[in-house]
């Protein structure tokens, strides 16, 4: 029995096995595991699919083990950081033996075809501990990170479009808060932290499309519950107001944003930014920079037409070698 199973009801008891060595060339081929696609998620509880089958990764502590690798895959953790974080600082004196045996376990659960002293693919041991390798895995993270900068790319060359459909697929990706089921631990606050604000600026990305494509009324009712739940964020405020007044609303583009300077400067201090001061100006002076118009991709763009070439002189005015006309006819 652990130290996590103590004063707990009675459950069935992991096997105590010591942790598989990574095997050399002499241990057999290095094989990998011919299970198909093997998806791992953070956006939400985490879940392991192998196939299509979900993944039990064991008691809680275990799927700590897998959480804590997780959050920083790719990149190797210590055993001592592993174990500090896991009992709170205050590990037991099996501590060490009951992280063998988590890591183990995952290895089998993880890699469910690996054939017997095989090399493990996922769960690698490096010196001075371990390492989870997402190659040939589908990480949720790691895809929505890419749709979010594929979005922001196409949102620069004014691809409207595209910026909507790549920041719309990005956030179709969530099902809830990330490690929702880990997120009270210490050691994945920043993790969790970097993911939403990640996430807050992809739904301000896919309002911004939605305004360039001029669907100012469905920006309008997505920036009022963003702003509600997020009111001291000012670039989502700003497109709320703008979406506002192109909805033909200014004087509650207007509202929203005195309510925005008075919030900024009653709790936090500080004055509003450069972006709403100038968008507020711009609204009470109605002026046309905020007029909605249809934008074409920067690639879409006419050419600039090319300047006009001279003539080449005929074969019959251009002089021969010794200065005089060519007499020759041209050919």
């Amino acid at each position: 029995m652990t130290a996590e199973d103590h004063g707990s009801p009675a459950r069935p008891k992991l096997i105590l096995v010591p942790d598989e060595p990574e095997a050399g060339p002499e241990m057999g081929p290095e094989m990998g595991p011919e299970m198909g696609r093997v998806q791992w998620r953070a956006l939400g509880p985490v879940e392991v699919v192998v196939g299509d089958e979900l993944v039990n990764l064991g008691p809680p502590r275990q799927r700590a083990v897998f959480g804590f690798l997780l959050s920083r895959v790719d990149r190797l953790v210590a055993v001592d950081a592993l174990i500090d974080e896991l009992w709170s600082g205050h590990p037991p004196q099996a501590a060490i033996a009951a992280l063998r045996t988590y890591v183990s376990n995952l290895r089998r659960v993880l890699e469910p075809d690996r054939a017997p002293r095989a090399r493990a693919t996922v769960i690698h041991t490096r010196s001075p501990g371990y390492l989870l390798d997402s190659r040939g895995v589908d990480f949720d993270v790691h895809t929505f990170a890419a749709q979010a900068s594929a979005g922001r790319e196409a949102l620069s060359r004014v691809d409207s479009r595209r910026a909507f459909a790549a920041f719309d697929a990005a956030l179709k990706l969530w099902r809830g808060r990330a490690y929702a089921d880990m997120r009270d631990a210490s050691w994945i606050e920043s993790e969790v932290a970097r993911l939403e604000e990640l996430r807050l600026s992809v739904v301000e990305g896919r309002c911004e499309a939605q305004l360039q494509l001029g669907d100012h009324h469905g920006a309008v009712a997505e920036l009022d519950v963003h702003v509600r739940s997020h009111p001291l964020r000012e670039h989502g405020c700003a497109l709320l107001a703008l979406a506002l007044y192109r909805a033909g609303r200014q004087v509650e583009a207007l509202a929203l944003l005195r309510e925005n300077r008075e919030r900024l400067t009653g709790e936090l201090g500080i004055d509003p930014g450069a972006e709403l001061r100038q968008l507020e100006r711009d609204i009470l002076a109605q002026s046309e920079t905020l007029d909605w118009r249809p934008q074409r991709p920067a690639a879409q763009q006419p050419e600039q037409p090319l300047a006009p070439s001279l003539p080449e002189p005929s074969a019959s005015s251009a002089p021969d070698g010794d200065g005089a006309p060519d007499t020759r006819p041209a050919p």
